[in-house]
């Protein structure tokens, strides 16, 4: 039996439950790094290296952790980024208030001075345009993370649901996961060039469903994988991270048809259909 589960937040309770999962707060700061190179991990998943001074102290501790990118707006090389007043509350000039987005820290490493952010290129706006023209030595503004989501890695399975935008988070899980860990990874993607291949010390079942012609948002590929997934034995950690409403049913699935512990269930809304800037906690 290992320790209960933990909400290290001051404003979350304790809540009982075999395994430990915390949410751990970090101090917020806002850097400008440049890019030191651009890699197309897929056809439609470009992976921009950043690097600077400003990285020293850089911390995220958790593998869904997300960092707001500040973008330079159009016309400009250099972004405008918000700073925090003697009171710790986050200022911005609402004149210039800058182009921002959610990302995940797709890879850290300190030694190297680099963050990896991997960029799913599937819709029109200043994210997209900005990866898909990033050279070296561009800028851009980062923000964060605020806080982890922390899971101790000692649950029986782990299962990954998600479509493009989740691929970044549940990568570099797998690559944190113990020896002899099992996971299995339910991904949606466009079709086989955008498979990818994740390096990864666990026993990894993965299932790539190809939604073709079909538009990212619109389709019930997940829904009907997952309902006829039959679970494993044993505890288990779920996470799923798509478009919102997608989310939602998938979370529905897993809680009224599998009767999964909602405590081992995390699910996010990433991004919605017909909206910018969208990310969002899915729960009662």
């Amino acid at each position: 039996m290992t320790d209960s589960l933990v909400r290290l937040s001051n404003d979350q309770p304790e809540t009982a439950a075999p395994h430990r999962i915390a949410r751990v707060r970090h101090d917020l700061r806002f850097r400008v790094l440049t890019v030191a190179r651009v890699a197309n991990v897929t056809p439609k998943m470009r992976r921009i290296t950043l690097t600077g001074e400003d990285l020293a102290g850089f911390t995220s501790s958790g593998f869904d952790d997300h960092v707001k990118l500040f973008f330079p707006r159009d016309g400009e090389t250099e972004p405008t980024v918000p700073t925090l007043g003697p009171d710790g509350r986050v200022l911005v000039d609402e004149s210039a208030r800058p182009i921002a987005r959610d990302y995940t820290p797709r890879r850290f490493d300190a030694a190297a001075n680099e963050l990896d952010i991997d960029f799913a290129i599937h819709e029109a706006g200043p994210a997209t345009r900005w990866a898909l023209t990033a050279k070296k030595g561009d800028r851009i503004g980062v923000g964060g993370p605020r806080g982890s989501f922390v899971i101790s890695d000692d649950f029986d399975w782990y299962l990954f649901v998600g479509d493009e935008t989740a691929l970044p988070a549940i990568g570099r899980r797998l690559e944190e996961l113990r020896v002899g860990a099992r996971a299995i990874v339910l991904a949606e993607v466009e079709g086989m060039a955008e498979r990818q291949i994740f390096d990864s010390a666990a026993f990894v079942t993965t299932i790539w469903l190809h939604r073709d012609a079909g538009q990212p948002g619109t389709t019930t590929l997940m829904d009907d994988a997952l309902r006829g997934l039959e679970l494993s034995d044993g505890d288990g950690f779920v996470w799923v991270a798509c478009e919102i409403e997608t989310a939602k049913r998938l979370r529905r699935i897993l809680v009224e048809h599998h009767r999964h512990p909602k405590v081992w269930l995390k699910a996010a809304g990433y991004w919605k259909r017909g909206a910018a800037n969208v990310h969002a906690s899915i729960d009662d």
